[in-house]
């Protein structure tokens, strides 16, 4: 499956973001999705996962609270709603799509969309 994603920019601590992440392909209600994150750095490292029906959603503690994930399977996309933004926040957000494996790994996922900037300013 491919994926693209979009949404990021620079937003002012407090502020909010939805990202989006689109993908192509008829099968995408059979990925688990996740979106991750890296900042300058540092290691990538996992944001939110989401179950294939979208019943079930994790959050990194860092996150829990602030961060909504959700997906829309008529749509073929994903989304990260991104609440009470703070500084430590900024880093280029990637989605990405897996069939098995662990949620919370990198490794896991077999497909990353591009990646999106959100720049949070204080």
């Amino acid at each position: 499956v491919q994926l693209q994603a979009s949404g990021g920019g620079l937003v002012q601590a407090g502020g909010f973001l939805r990202l989006s992440c689109a993908a192509a392909g008829r099968t995408f209600s059979s990925y688990a999705m996740g979106w991750f994150r890296q900042a300058p750095g540092k290691e990538r490292e996992f944001v939110s996962g989401i179950s294939l029906s979208g019943g079930n959603k994790f959050y990194a503690d860092s996150v829990t609270g602030r961060f909504t994930m959700s997906r829309d399977n008529d749509k073929n996309t994903v989304y990260l709603q991104m609440n009470s933004l703070k500084p430590e926040d900024t880093a280029v957000y990637y989605c990405a799509a897996r069939t098995g494996g662990s949620m919370w790994s990198a490794l896991s996922y077999e497909s990353w969309g591009q990646g999106t900037l959100v720049t949070v300013s204080s």
